[in-house]
């Protein structure tokens, strides 16, 4: 029983050994991460910069400035112009169609562009499948042959 106690006895010196080394090095840690916090939660101080420019640049900026404003003042009269004389009738531009749309109409027998009707525009297209028939027509709608 005596050594039963004593090996209890040596068993709770060296936890109490362990422990002890341990605090120790908490403490160590402590201290560390104190000092770490010091130095890093110094105020910054304030920072205060001036630019100067040289007497060329500013006048420079400035002439850039007032030419920049003429041009707006020039765009704005110009667009006052525009809405005062009215929306003119647009001229209507070359009607083109595809290559390929000519030469399928010109195979159903329209040869002028001019001159389509619905009717024998929907006779000249009934062989094609629908997405056809609607390229087509877009094609025309998009020239200005159809309305």
């Amino acid at each position: 029983m005596e050594q039963g106690a004593e090996r209890s006895l040596e068993t709770l010196a060296l936890m109490l050994d362990r422990l002890a080394g341990a605090a120790s090095l908490l403490e160590q840690t402590v201290s560390r991460l104190e000092e770490q916090h010091l130095t890093m939660s110094g105020q910054v101080q304030k920072i205060v910069a001036t630019v100067e420019q040289a007497p060329n640049t500013m006048q420079a900026g400035s002439e850039r400035i007032y030419e920049l404003e003429r041009k707006l003042h020039e765009a704005v009269m110009q667009i006052a112009e525009l809405r005062a004389q009215g929306t003119a009738p647009v001229p209507t531009g070359r009607k083109t169609v595809t290559a390929a749309t000519i030469s399928l109409l010109a195979k159903q027998g329209i040869s002028s562009l001019e001159s389509i009707e619905a009717g024998s525009l929907d006779a000249a297209l009934a062989g094609l499948s629908l997405e056809q028939r609607i390229a087509v027509k877009s094609q025309l709608l998009r020239a200005g042959v159809l309305n």
